[in-house]
């Protein structure tokens, strides 16, 4: 079926009965109709974005003082001058001044950009904010309109009660009355500029089936309208989630679900079992690989790539690593948590049922919680707020408690069920999304989501592609029609290569440049997972050095690029490092029997975490219990490779 100019032919396993949803009306601003796109592919760019961020609209933003709508989250994504009521900056960030609202501004703009407010009874906590409103009258009304952690904490056990309890019939009216599913809707196609700026309607599924557990998922739309949204409220379990996609699809609107915090997942985000405990089966591996073709790789919750325990010969494996908040309290469970092993596991499952659930490009997300999706280290001071540097950088007992040497203002400290609450040094600056696209518009963003041609960085604008095939010339990057050759004779990123030629090794073709405004490249790195009988293996291939260095053959690892960060200014010389990194990679350990995956990460020189940026503007010491410096880096989707059955070991 044809819907809009984008051919439709996926069609999904459906387990059970569908329940029906409601159809919402279509608002009456419509965007611009955009075109199927006559480019070729090497004419795709790179395009930056957001697919996560929170508004006014969720409940848990609203509990923490959040006023700015979906409205101004775009137009502030956008690079618009947006007025945050002063009372959230207040909040959030301990500024107080004159007036009742404040300049913001991001500072340079996105590409495109999903409002992700959380599902579960959307926009109600809005009606708190009418005095006279049937829920701000109710017993749970007054009780939640303090707003706060007790607020969160209170509202987020509700919401996480299948049907809602005894509370869902006052929660339920006050959701209708903020008829916010509208509101989204509406923000959206009143936002998007095909062309200039694209928006997704979107939410976010918020699954919890345990204190602190996450299995939340973002359902982005490719359409100028959705149905209602399923919620964690009518079920916790993805393969429910995964029906109603089937049957929003079934309505001629093509869908996605991104898993995202897979690290705060208690290790069931990538799991060897189904909802219901059984082993992943062939219908469950093929519903979740067409549903959730991609996964959020990083965040300010953290990175979900790998950890020092789950890959021990990995030295930049200890990156913003966010799940030992409650170690001492509650010991999390990493296996099953991160992405790199999710590879592994999607290798092994593949083997025994013959489809890989965890076949999942990557994009990177923010997660901010205040309306203001930024990426920069120095406009980020801890939890999930975004800032403008200039108006809203904490000062005094504000900078204090986000830099852990106070408490912060109307903080709990110890969860409901005895856990600590969250260190603020453990969040991370905000990441993001890159896409391989041909014109700025939904068809051609979404479509690039689809087949995975995407990448993730922790904010920098690095831009890097990877390409693999069986007859790329080593020397292929020197000529200007590289990427044409590359598009023509190989595969890009998010790919399946095609069979092994007798006695070929695979060639992967990497590019990274820098952000324009940041630091220089440290190396570029090419990570390969491969099936080992019932069990996987990992290893870390240096394939582009910065500044002339070699790999030593004795450790296998290359020298140190250096640390030009001035930490009495935060600023980093680029006078180390390299503006490009490009390699042609032959796999010196390739088996055409044995099936395996690649993906690249790229890191810059090093460069001042955003706890060092405020300490620094604050003439604050600079924490001791988080580093001083980071290496931003980006992750590309990977390149995988499955011989013939008949010839796989084992």
């Amino acid at each position: 079926m044809k819907i809009r100019g984008l051919w439709i032919t996926t069609a999904l396993v459906a387990v059970g009965a569908t329940a029906a949803f409601t159809q919402v009306q279509t608002p009456a601003v419509k965007p611009a109709a955009a075109h199927p796109t006559t480019m070729q592919p090497d004419a795709r760019r790179a395009f930056f974005g957001e697919l996560h961020l929170h508004t006014v609209m969720s409940f848990d933003a609203w509990a923490f003082g959040t006023k700015v709508t979906p409205d101004q989250a775009y137009k502030f994504a956008r690079g618009e001058t947006v007025m945050a009521p002063a009372s959230q900056v207040a909040i959030q960030q301990g500024v107080r001044g004159g007036g009742a609202l404040v300049a913001a501004r991001r500072a340079w703009p996105l590409d495109f950009t999903a409002v992700t407010d959380h599902s579960e009874y959307l926009g109600a906590m809005t009606q708190l904010d009418d005095p006279t409103s049937a829920f701000s009258q109710s017993a749970i009304g007054k009780e939640l309109s303090k707003g706060g952690q007790q607020a969160f904490f209170r509202a987020g056990a509700l919401l996480h009660v299948e049907g809602g309890g005894e509370t869902a019939p006052e929660m339920k009216q006050a959701a209708a009355a903020a008829d916010g599913w509208n509101v989204e809707v509406k923000a959206a196609n009143a936002n998007y500029q095909p062309g200039k700026f694209t928006t997704f309607v979107a939410y976010e599924w918020t699954s919890s089936p345990g204190q602190g557990i996450h299995m939340h998922r973002n359902v982005i739309f490719n359409s100028d309208h959705a149905p209602n949204p399923f919620t964690a409220v009518d079920s916790n379990k993805p393969e429910d989630l995964w029906k109603y996609l089937a049957s929003v699809r079934r309505q001629g609107i093509d869908v996605l679900a991104i898993p995202h915090n897979s690290n705060l997942s208690d290790g069931r985000d990538f799991d060897w079992n189904m909802s219901d405990g059984r082993p992943i089966d062939e219908a469950y591996a093929l519903t979740r690989a067409l549903n959730e073709p991609l996964v959020e790789i990083a965040q300010t919750k953290g990175s979900s790539d790998t950890t020092p325990e789950l890959s021990p010969n990995d030295e930049f494996a200890n990156f913003e690593i966010m799940d030992r908040v409650y170690k001492g309290e509650t010991s999390p469970r990493q296996h099953g948590s991160y992405v790199r092993e999710a590879y592994g596991r999607g290798l092994v499952v593949q083997s025994q049922v013959g489809v890989n659930p965890f076949k999942m490009g990557v994009v990177g997300a923010s997660d901010i919680h205040n309306g203001l999706t930024v990426s920069d280290e120095d406009s980020f001071a801890g939890r999930i707020s975004g800032l403008d540097k200039k108006t809203m950088l904490p000062t005094g007992p504000g900078a204090r408690a986000a830099l852990g040497m106070a408490r912060m203002v109307g903080e709990v400290g110890v969860r409901p069920n005895g856990q600590r609450e969250n260190d603020p040094l453990q969040f991370s600056g905000a990441a993001i999304t890159g896409v391989w696209a041909e014109e700025n518009n939904r068809e051609s963003i979404f479509a690039a989501l689809k087949r995975k041609e995407t990448f993730a960085t922790t904010g920098t604008r690095i831009r890097v592609r990877m390409f693999g095939g069986w007859g790329f010339n080593p020397a292929m990057t020197s000529r200007t029609d590289w990427v044409k050759q590359a598009y023509a004779k190989g595969v890009p990123m998010g790919s399946d290569l095609p069979a092994a030629p007798a006695g070929k090794a695979p060639r992967f073709v990497l590019q990274a440049m820098k952000d324009p405004d940041g630091a220089n490249l440290d190396r570029a790195q090419i990570i390969k997972v491969w099936l080992v009988g019932k069990d996987y293996r990992e290893r870390v291939f240096d394939v582009a050095l910065s500044g002339g260095r070699k790999v030593d053959p004795k450790t296998g690892r290359a020298a140190a690029v250096g640390n030009t960060v001035d930490l009495t200014t935060g600023k980093t010389a680029n006078t180390i490092g390299a503006e490009t990194l490009s390699a042609v990679w032959r796999d010196p350990t390739f088996d055409p029997h044995t099936p395996a995956v690649y993906y690249a990460r790229v890191l810059e020189i090093p460069t001042a975490r955003w706890t060092t940026h405020l300490a620094i503007a604050n003439h604050l010491p600079i924490p001791k219990a988080a580093p001083a410096t980071i290496q931003e880096r980006a992750w590309t989707s990977p390149i995988w490779f499955t011989p013939p059955k008949a010839a796989v070991k084992g």
